[in-house]
């Protein structure tokens, strides 16, 4: 789960979608502002970390990349049980990523953590002329489902390092303010017990 220390967060973000919607090609543009025209397809998955500074807050997050294959579902549970943060992707100009887009996003409010931060996001809008999936039908889908929405390109790197702060800040926005005094009453709750459970 994620853990708050002060204005620090470590969070977990698994990105979600078909194979070939541009789900690495996305975090590689995010982490090392890198973009590969042959980027190999993601085995089970892969493992990427970044730190973002925000105004008020220090976000680490712990990126899953997980694979799009179908053969590799049943796994995706074991990346998404206890993110707080979800990021699933489609390609405009795949209908049939944008329907499984939907399954997800289903699949995450049947199983995900009740609080998870999620965003809907149609990738590679350098193929406009290729289009399939309109914007309104992202922004429609997203509003009635309370997902934060965009449209990035991780060729040219539109929209993505927006995508990951915008999730950074509904990460801070979301977590519940600490209580004066709780540390501390814990603190000397548990000094109480070694000391009673020691002394003889």
């Amino acid at each position: 789960m994620d853990r708050m220390r002060n204005n620090n967060i470590q969070a977990k973000l698994v990105l979600l979608g078909d194979m070939g919607t541009g789900k690495t090609s996305l975090v590689v543009r995010f982490v090392k502002g890198q973009y590969h025209d042959c980027q190999e397809s993601t085995i089970g998955a892969a493992f990427f970390s970044q730190v973002l500074s925000l105004n008020d807050a220090i976000v680490k997050f712990d990126i899953w990349d997980t694979a799009g294959q179908e053969r590799y579902h049943s796994l995706a549970p074991m990346y998404y049980r206890g993110a707080g943060a979800a990021i699933v992707v489609y390609d405009i100009s795949s209908t049939d990523s944008f329907a499984r887009a939907k399954k997800w996003v289903e699949e995450l409010k049947r199983q995900g953590n009740t609080y998870m931060i999620m965003a809907l996001v149609g990738n590679k809008v350098d193929l406009e002329k290729d289009r399939k999936v309109h914007i309104e039908e992202g922004t429609q889908y997203a509003e009635e489902n309370g997902l934060y929405f965009t449209e990035t390109s991780a060729k040219t790197a539109l929209n993505v390092n927006e995508l990951f702060y915008e999730v950074a800040k509904r990460l801070v926005k979301a977590r519940p303010p600490r209580q004066p005094g709780m540390l501390l009453h814990n603190e000397a709750r548990d000094r109480y017990r070694r000391h009673f459970c020691c002394s003889v």
